[in-house]
């Protein structure tokens, strides 16, 4: 009985001149003689993968389907998942004593998943991170670079005898800081229940022994996280990042606190633009002190000569 079904062809040689010197065109789905030049077969199928591998490694360690490898989730991503759903592909209640059969397989695909204490660990971090993340509004980027730094620490022997929190904070303080991130160590402190001090120990600890070299923040950035929360203009955030180019040109923008710096610049550029904003209004904001914002914008209106 004849099908419409369309079966792989297998080629070792070109039947018109017997050459063994056979090419695939993926472009055009053909099969060509390079000797003679016949086109054997048209519309073949691609049988590789959809993903591209640029090393052996890589092509070695990938499969023909599945998610991306995420380094954010304990195990990569790579085992299966038992949803609690409790319907079946048609949207129907399952029976009880199926539910009850999947309630088990899902317990044991648990126990079987978190089975040794580096399983068990990397659960709790990514975890936290996740929840981190989400709290900060921090892309996923950023989220797999602290991932990628949690575990360089794990496996370096960090985390042993520290809070996991901590550690795991310190790590996506790290990825923030890697990456030019506006995240400052008192927002991530604040966000994961654990003091400053903490994190801030932790943080030195991975920079010296993982040996990351981080960038210097650039106050610049600061400046649109803050003007969002203080609902200032963008003809005033114009002019407080061209006061911060020139501080940064004479040099005076070295070794201050960036999101500081930054909060100053604003409040000068209110005060030149004419819109209403308070220094205790920015500093709230920035989460610095109008201390803070006061010495540094006595500090920009000397070395730059403001006439405010």
């Amino acid at each position: 009985m004849p099908t419409n079904e369309r079966k792989p062809i297998k080629l070792t040689n070109c039947p018109e001149c017997n050459s063994k010197d056979l090419i695939e065109d993926y472009d055009q789905g053909e099969i060509v003689c390079h000797e003679c030049g016949l086109v054997i077969t048209e519309q073949t199928l691609n049988q590789g993968p959809e993903w591209r591998a640029f090393t052996q490694e890589e092509r070695n360690s990938r499969g023909r389907v599945g998610v991306p490898i995420s380094f954010s989730v304990h195990d990569k991503g790579l085992s299966t998942v038992i949803d609690r759903v409790n319907r079946d592909a048609y949207g129907r209640q399952l029976p009880l004593n199926t539910r009850l059969e999947m309630l088990r397989l899902r317990k044991w695909q648990i126990r079987t998943r978190i089975h040794s204490s580096v399983d068990r660990n990397l659960a709790q971090a990514m975890a936290e991170l996740d929840r981190l993340t989400d709290r900060l509004h921090i892309p996923n980027s950023v989220k797999e670079r602290a991932a990628v730094i949690y575990r360089k620490a794990l496996e370096s022997g960090l985390v042993r005898g520290r809070s996991i929190v901590a550690i795991a904070a310190a790590s996506l303080y790290a990825a923030c800081r890697a990456t030019e991130t506006p995240r400052t160590l008192k927002e991530v402190a604040a966000d994961s229940r654990i003091k400053k001090k903490d994190v801030a120990r932790c943080y030195r600890l991975l920079l010296r022994e993982l040996d990351i070299k981080m960038p210097v923040e650039d106050p610049i950035r600061c400046v649109s996280k803050i003007s969002s929360k203080a609902d200032i203009s963008m003809k005033t955030q114009r002019g407080a990042i061209k006061i911060l180019k020139e501080a940064q040109r004479i040099g005076i923008a070295a070794g201050k606190d960036p999101m500081g710096l930054a909060a100053a610049a604003l409040y000068v550029a209110c005060v030149l633009e004419g819109e209403k904003k308070t220094q205790k209004d920015i500093a709230e904001v920035a989460n610095v002190t109008e201390v803070t914002v006061r010495n540094r914008y006595k500090g920009l209106k000397e070395a730059l000569g403001l006439n405010v």
